[in-house]
């Protein structure tokens, strides 16, 4: 075997198995002593011959055996089994190494890892070949199989051609084998010689397995040799010899090569776990074929891996001494090559300096001209150029570039060889132009303070690690809506078809004329349709997560459905700016939107894919449109959000086509208008002002029947029965008076023009709520429920009193108009602590801390975004509690309620329970989200928009 393998070194075929060689020898061995029984002792010597040319014969007819059925097998598919002599299948395909370049390319369209053929059979087929032997199996597939592998990653259909449960099962090579069954009957075999009859002494098993071991060693020894001179290794890699501790020979033996000895030198793991220097296994493939030297299973280039990290760590922390004559210091094997590198500089220095023979002093090569530079270096530039014509295609940049990065590598300098490396692959070393984008916006850096930081740090760095302006506005068009294409079913009506919509003025599509309503405002927003569209882009790995999660296929296209909450708010205070442009009111509008969660329909069920963990942080309630006007200015704000309403309605009737993850799928939106406070609920659905009679925008109880019946209402009102009634009021049909008229429409006196629903908003309740309570806390410092009658001057002096003691004892500054912040500080049981030692009876205190006590345990109801989960203690004894709370206010503070009673207190105790059941939360409907954004709008408005009416609100929006 030895002879035959050092004769055809290249051929892959030739090769046979150590192991299947040795057994063959050894039986040939077994049936030639087994015939030399009957042969006398006295003939020993003269049979040897005969015999040693016997098992030559045998081992000769065994190899043709072999070989023929070889030749066989690379006629054969090894997946199906078909012939390769038929005319469809001439082309075929090596079944170990790299794909092709057509599968590579179709892989990598399909985002697959997958680069070798082994991997690609094993996932299409469930066949693994990764342990195929060439005596055993075919090592070619034919086009058809090919075919189907194409198939599967291109989503077409090729089961005709071939099921995938019809592959081959392959057998050793036997006498009655199949595959060369018609071959084995045409070969003649040679008689054997009369004299291989004669009989010899019949070894015992002992002696036999003693043989068999003696030729495996030897075989062994023989073969690990010629490894050793392949690689021919000694000159580069370090000998277990030069380690500076004595560890144990097992020890030894893990931590090096098992083909050439010496210590691992970037090690290398094979499949069979065996661990190689990674030039000797790549020569040794290279020469002797794609099998592991030290157990013979297949192994490939492809296969070899980095052994783990904490072997890597032991291997580099060996210590180990210097070869280098004249140095006795001991290294570790991690540093070895940067402590070599100083001796080759030191031997370079002194054996090949330059000798100047007189004449001018040889200069550096840095500081020659460039013209010099040439000439001096115009030999290593012709061999450089003749490598690359040669083996880079005549790349000649990347060859000079990678040797300047290697030579940096070598002398432990990784910065500048990383950001080499990064302008190699064409990254650079400075910031993503969004990176950037981001750096701007979150540190509050208007347009001129980031340019003077980028001029500041590429003038001090002598690099653009910072990106310039323009680049940053180019990768603000992709976050922007109007950047993805998108499509409705059917068209909208009265919108567009055009997608690449961007930011656009408020009052676009506005007919003015002379007589017309002056419009002193200024708007700008983005179209509803687009700005839904930007939002479900950024969350596009958020719905394919969901869709994983709840174990659905990632091709279903829909339809989905996803709920939107609707928010719109008012804040005032707002300083106008310098700059041409009409005079607009100090104060601003934002209308914003947050997607809530999104369902598909799958199967007789609904499964959610999606839900909003934070509903009312500022960072998922998106911006829809900024003006500067007053929320009571009820003729602008219809002007301006009159377009944005009816997008909205048009979208309602309609489904969005959109591309996600590599498909066209479908969404369907709900919209609920819930994040309004009630004035602005009142104002966009045509409801009197907070002060009138009918006090509540759910229900149409007057003051009066809330005073009189605190708990036991229902939510009657809504945006169609609203409508009706404004049509009413217009046209009055029964001739009624004005008061037989107002209270048939209950309140209604303008045209609603935006559709809420009946809801709470928690942050402003929480509000109001706080406001009742402080001024409690002032009549109960005063006592009114003994003296109803007091002056302004006397409560005046009980709200400076209560003022006083909170800073003093809770640290609450008092403030003109009641926070958020404030409220919630305000509503404690410390509060009512503090509170209490300005009161003298004790009955009152007793009423005060039960009235505090039941509001609290109301509070976390209305105010979770998910009740049933977060407190469903509280939210079952509601009912309970409010009818307790009820009670109170009609008894021990009747002073205050009797008649009457505020408009949050009335939602708080009738409306609260039946708003969970309908909607499961109210505080994750709320308009918080938009409040923090009201924040945003101001800090962005200050710091990072340009400082002019025309492009302010472009800017911050």
């Amino acid at each position: 075997k030895l002879r035959t393998f050092e004769k055809t070194p290249s051929d892959d075929s030739q090769h046979i198995k150590k192991d299947q060689a040795e057994e063959a020898v050894s039986s040939n061995k077994e049936i030639i002593l087994h015939k030399d029984e009957a042969v006398p002792s006295g003939e020993k010597m003269e049979s040897t011959g005969n015999r040693q040319a016997l098992e030559e014969d045998a081992h000769a007819m065994k190899t043709q055996d072999n070989r023929a059925h070889q030749n066989n097998l690379k006629q054969l598919c090894r997946i199906c089994g078909v012939s390769f002599k038929t005319d469809c299948y001439k082309k075929t395909y090596p079944v170990h190494g790299p794909v092709d370049d057509e599968t590579l390319r179709l892989l990598r369209k399909k985002e697959k890892t997958a680069t070798s053929w082994p991997d690609l059979i094993a996932k299409v087929f469930k066949i693994d070949v990764r342990g195929d032997v060439d005596t055993i199996h075919p090592t070619q597939f034919c086009h058809n199989c090919w075919s189907i592998i194409h198939s599967k990653y291109s989503n077409t259909l090729c089961e005709v051609y071939f099921p995938r449960n019809s592959t081959m099962e392959w057998h050793p090579h036997s006498p009655n084998c199949d595959v060369c069954h018609t071959t084995r009957r045409g070969v003649k075999r040679k008689s054997q010689p009369p004299s291989a009859q004669r009989g010899k002494r019949v070894k015992t098993t002992g002696e036999r397995a003693q043989l068999n071991r003696n030729v495996k060693n030897q075989a062994q020894i023989n073969n690990k040799n010629l490894m050793k001179e392949i690689v021919n290794c000694k000159d580069i890699h370090l000998s277990t010899k030069l380690l500076a501790v004595d560890y144990p020979p097992d020890f030894i033996k893990s931590i090096s090569c098992q083909i050439c000895d010496h210590i691992l030198a970037d090690p290398v793991e094979t499949t069979c776990r065996h661990l190689f220097c990674r030039t000797c296994i790549l020569k040794c493939i290279r020469v002797m074929g794609s099998y592991c030297p030290s157990c013979w299973y297949p192994c490939f280039p492809t296969d070899l891996v980095t052994p783990v990290k904490s072997f890597l760590n032991i291997l580099d922390n060996l210590s180990i001494r210097c070869p280098v004559k004249e140095c006795d210091e001991e290294i570790t094997h991690g540093k070895y090559g940067q402590h070599l590198s100083g001796h080759k500089e030191m031997k370079d220095r002194e054996l090949h300096s330059y000798i100047n023979k007189g004449g001018r002093p040889r200069q550096h090569l840095l500081s020659l001209t460039r013209r010099a530079q040439k000439h001096r270096l115009r030999e290593l530039k012709r061999q450089v150029k003749a490598f690359a014509e040669k083996e880079e295609g005549g790349d000649i940049k990347a060859v000079c570039m990678t040797l300047f990065l290697l030579a940096l590598r070598a002398k432990n300098e990784h910065k500048q060889a990383d950001e080499l490396e990064a302008i190699m692959q064409g990254r650079g070393s400075g910031l993503h132009p969004a990176v950037c984008l981001a750096i701007r916006i979150n540190t509050f850096l208007s347009c001129s303070q980031y340019h003077k930081m980028y001029r500041t740090v590429k003038a001090v760095t002598g690099r653009q690690i910072f990106q310039p302006l323009h680049a940053l506005r180019t990768a603000e068009k992709a976050l922007l809506p109007g950047y993805h294409p998108f499509e409705w079913n059917p068209p909208l009506k009265n919108v567009s078809t055009n997608t690449e919509v961007g930011i656009i003025d408020g009052l676009s599509g506005l007919p003015l004329s002379i007589d017309d309503y002056p419009v002193d405002t200024i708007a700008k927003r983005f179209r509803y349709d687009a700005a839904l569209v930007c939002a479900l882009k950024d969350m596009e790995e958020e719905i394919l997560e969901g869709m994983k999660a709840k174990n659905l296929d990632d091709y279903l296209n829909g339809p989905f459905t996803v709920v939107i909450k609707e928010s719109c708010d008012g804040m005032g205070d707002v300083s106008e700016k310098h700059g041409s442009g009409p005079a607009v009111p100090e104060k601003a509008v934002r209308f914003s939107f947050t997607v809530m969660n999104i369902s598909i329909a799958h199967g007789n069920e609904s499964k959610r894919i999606f839900e909003e963990v934070k509903p009312n942080s500022e960072l998922c309630c998106k911006p829809l449109c900024l003006m500067l006007a007053d929320e009571s200015d009820h003729e602008t704000l219809t002007a301006i959000l009159s377009p944005l309403i009816a997008e909205r309605e048009a979208m309602k009737n309609s489904e969005l086509l959109l591309e996600m993850g590599g498909i066209l799928r479908t969404f369907r939106f709900v919209f609920r208008g819930t994040g309004y406070d009630e004035k602005l609920v009142r104002e966009v659905e045509g409801l009197e002002a907070s002060g009138s009679t009918y006090i509540c925008t759910l229900c149409d109880a007057t003051r009066l029947e809330a005073s009189q019946n605190l708990v036991f209402h229902s939510i009657t009102r809504s945006h169609a029965e609203n409508l009706e009634r404004y049509e009413i009021w217009r046209s009055n049909p029964y001739h009624e008076s004005v008061d037989e008229l107002r209270d048939r429409v209950k309140g209604v006196s303008a045209k609603p023009f935006i559709e809420t629903v009946p809801s709470i908003d928690a942050l402003h309740c929480d509000i109001g709520n706080a406001t009742e309570f402080y001024r409690i806390f002032q009549m109960e410092i005063g006592e009114l429920y003994k003296n109803p009658d007091v002056s302004k001057e006397e409560r005046k002096r009980w709200q400076l009193t209560l003022d006083k003691h909170l800073r003093k004892k809770m640290n609450l500054k008092p403030m003109l108009k009641m926070s958020g912040n404030f409220a919630r500080k305000l509503m404690s049981k410390e509060t009512v602590e503090a509170v209490c030692e300005l009161i003298t009876s004790e009955e009152r205190h007793e009423a005060l801390k039960e009235l505090m006590d039941l509001y609290l345990k109301m509070k976390p109801v209305w105010r979770s975004s998910c009740p049933a989960k977060e407190c469903p203690e509280l939210l079952c004894q509601y009912s309970y509690n409010s009818q307790r709370f009820a009670e109170l206010l009609s008894t021990k503070f009747k002073y205050r309620y009797e008649g009457k009673i505020t408009n949050y207190f009335h939602k708080t105790l009738a409306h609260v329970p039946e708003i969970i059941e309908r909607d499961g939360s109210i505080g994750a409907w709320a308009s918080e989200g938009n409040e923090s954004g009201n924040k945003l709008f101001r800090r962005f408005r200050k710091m990072n928009a340009r400082q002019s009416k025309v492009y302010e609100m472009e800017d911050v929006l």
